[in-house]
């Protein structure tokens, strides 16, 4: 007996599988340091875990509406406000389990199997297997490290085709940390004014880890075009609360209420608990935004001045999120120290892992090839350490 066809087609995360191989690495004594995986070391406020106990101890703990309950889909919409400037109601919010879940509502919504899905590169590794699980067909469109991987616009209207149904930008980036400033997003919304059959997945996950510039919402920059815009965002990059599973989004109400379907299909709603925590985060104290934001800038300066003493490595400054994304081009096609001949970004990722103890996640993983990714979400003694280890590893090899 086989299985469905889309389980063949969808991938298996490489940064949980980096992580993984990390962990046994750990398992077997060696003082591995990972930086595979995007995800903030640094705790849940306070204030928020207390939320989440007295939820628990008030008795919230009955199953959940899907789309979320009326206290955070309230605070969701007075965070819009906020920081968007959007002037919702709680009905045109959307609570799922984590952005991922937001995002997979979205476009198992809206893609029928053969639908083109075209996906700036490089790009969150989830986008794609969630494009393949859903029968659609991924169209990545190359940004260049030299335009600071930056959307070409006319690159972008060339690449739109009849069978396009789905723009998914990710701003700022997961990988490379790019920001879309206004004049780009301006720029883009002119483009989609001429392709009125595409929709829009804006997935602003790290819109508070803006390191330089300013976060802007394309729906906000283009209110002409929110018809056929969805908004995503969530705690758990912003207030270090991936574990409770928390993402939103907003948009039209006819694909709010298609998502609510799929949702229900599948998962149906968040845990009450995580909702309570969300909801003290979003209405709670903001300071912790501005706070964690320095440590991530610092964080990223460290590792970009570290970067930049290997002749080797071509690294592009993130303005945003909490990644580095260097190129190692220069690094193919040379052995390293122990003899292991490295022919692309999986042998490099592999080898830094085995012989430095470091765990990235090749570029492949995001589209972009002959780069690797590494997550500054990392104390600063450990990012120090595994930045002297990546030196080590890069000069050693000939």
């Amino acid at each position: 007996m086989g299985f469905a066809a889309r389980i063949a087609r969808t991938r298996a995360a490489a940064t949980f599988a980096m992580a993984a191989r990390a962990r046994a690495l750990r398992d077997e004594g060696k003082r591995v340091i990972s930086l595979a995986i995007g995800e903030p070391d640094l705790p849940t406020p306070d204030h928020v875990i207390e939320a989440a106990l007295a939820a628990a101890r008030a008795g919230e703990t009955k199953y959940p509406p899907v789309g979320g309950t009326s206290a955070l889909r309230e605070a969701v919409a007075r965070k819009f406000a906020r920081d968007q400037g959007f002037r919702l109601s709680a009905d045109e919010i959307l609570i799922g389990n984590g952005g991922k879940q937001v995002i997979f509502d979205a476009v198992m919504a809206v893609i029928e199997p053969g639908d083109e899905v075209l996906i700036p590169a490089p790009c969150w590794a989830g986008y794609l297997q969630i494009v393949d699980f859903a029968g659609g067909i991924p169209n990545f469109l190359p940004c260049a490290s030299s335009n600071g991987f930056q959307i070409d616009t006319a690159a972008l209207d060339a690449a739109i085709t009849a069978r396009t149904r789905l723009l998914l930008l990710n701003f700022p980036n997961n990988p490379s940390g790019a920001v879309a400033d206004r004049a780009t997003l301006q720029d883009l919304a002119t483009v989609l004014r001429r392709h009125p059959e595409v929709r829009i997945i804006a997935d602003d996950i790290y819109e508070h880890l803006i390191l330089d510039g300013e976060y802007l919402a394309l729906a906000s920059v283009a209110p002409d075009l929110s018809n056929r815009i969805l908004t995503v965002s969530g705690v758990s990059k912003s207030y270090a609360m991936t574990g409770w599973r928390v993402g939103f989004c907003t948009g039209p109400q006819n694909w709010l209420h298609s998502m609510a379907i799929v949702q229900g299909t599948s998962t149906a709603g968040v845990s009450t608990i995580s909702q309570a925590a969300a909801t003290a985060a979003l209405d709670g104290p903001q300071d912790v935004l501005v706070e964690r934001r320095a440590i991530y800038r610092r964080r990223r300066d460290l590792v970009l001045s570290a970067l930049a003493a290997i002749p080797s490595l071509a690294c592009t400054q993130p303005q945003g999120a909490f990644y580095a994304f260097p190129s190692i081009a220069g690094l193919l096609g040379k052995t390293t120290a122990k003899g292991r001949l490295l022919k692309n970004d999986y042998d490099f990722a592999e080898a830094l892992l085995e012989e430095a103890l470091v765990a990235t996640v090749p570029g492949s993983s995001f589209a972009t090839p002959g780069h690797i990714r590494l997550s500054t979400a990392a104390s600063d003694d450990a990012l120090a350490v595994a930045c002297s280890r990546i030196i080590d590893f890069c000069t050693t090899c000939r």
